[in-house]
Formats: structure tokens, C-alpha cells, sequence
């Protein structure tokens, strides 16, 4: 039995549009890293960059379960001594949650070239509005 191995330059993409108005956030960023690894096609091969287009809409509409909007925050360390800064998710729900649903998504890729190349695939708007009608985008339904 033979295995159908993608090459890279036969790789079809296409673009997807998810709303992300009530839905949970990490539910949505799930379906995002999946379509952006591309293990929705048949050909998919992991060592192989063979995903699609994602444009993620209303990421401020995006919830979050349980306690986690008050509790949950987001941390990170600017390099110098004592930079270490953090953000709860209220705040950055209200201000910043295309940045909130961008890194959700790219925690969950793989922490390589691939996944820094797939991670320059997604689109995340705060709005319904989007820039990308020339793509023609498939709705995705969750």
C-alpha cells in the first residue's frame, strides 16, 4: 500500500471565513489551527506547510467559559531584567481580542518553521468587516 506524500508546490489554498460571534474562543482557535495545518484536506502530511487561509470575524463577540474572564491572564517577558508584564483577558478582550485570538491559535501550532509560516496565514479582525472580498471566502461553520 502506497502513502500520497503533498509536495509544497502542489498545494491548493483556499480561504476560509469563521465567525467567532458566541462561540468560545478556544473552540474557534481549535478550528483556525486546524484548517491552518491543513489536516482537514486528504493529502494532508505533516512535515509539509499544505494549509488554507483562515479570517477569523468578530473576535470580540468570542466568550470565554467559566471564571476565565476574570482570572485568566496573559504573560509575557520583554527580554530585560525584571520585564516580566502581564494582561488580563477582560482587558484584553476589550481591547485587544484579535490579538487575544491570535495567540490562542498560535499556541496551538507547532513551535517551527512551519508554524511561524502558518501562523502569517490567519487574519483576525475585531469586526464583521474584512479586507479580503477579493479572496472570495468559504464560510466555515463550526
Amino acid at each position: 500500500m502506497s502513502t500520497t506524500l503533498a509536495k509544497p508546490a502542489e498545494v491548493n489554498r483556499t480561504w476560509y471565513i469563521i465567525d467567532a460571534a458566541g462561540q468560545p474562543l478556544g473552540r474557534v482557535a481549535a478550528k483556525a489551527a486546524h484548517i491552518l495545518r491543513g489536516k482537514h484536506k486528504p493529502t494532508f502530511t505533516p512535515n509539509v506547510d499544505c494549509g488554507d487561509f483562515v479570517i477569523v470575524i468578530n473576535c470580540d463577540k468570542a466568550v470565554l467559559t467559566g471564571k476565565k474572564l476574570d482570572q485568566k491572564k496573559y504573560y509575557w517577558h520583554t527580554g530585560w531584567i525584571g520585564g516580566l508584564k502581564s494582561i488580563s483577558y477582560k482587558d484584553m478582550m476589550a481591547d485587544q481580542a484579535d490579538r487575544a485570538m491570535m495567540i490562542a491559535v498560535n499556541g496551538m501550532l507547532p513551535s517551527n518553521t512551519l508554524g511561524r509560516n502558518q501562523i502569517k496565514r490567519l487574519k483576525a479582525y475585531k469586526g464583521a468587516e474584512h479586507k479580503h472580498e477579493a479572496q472570495k471566502p468559504v464560510a466555515y461553520t463550526l
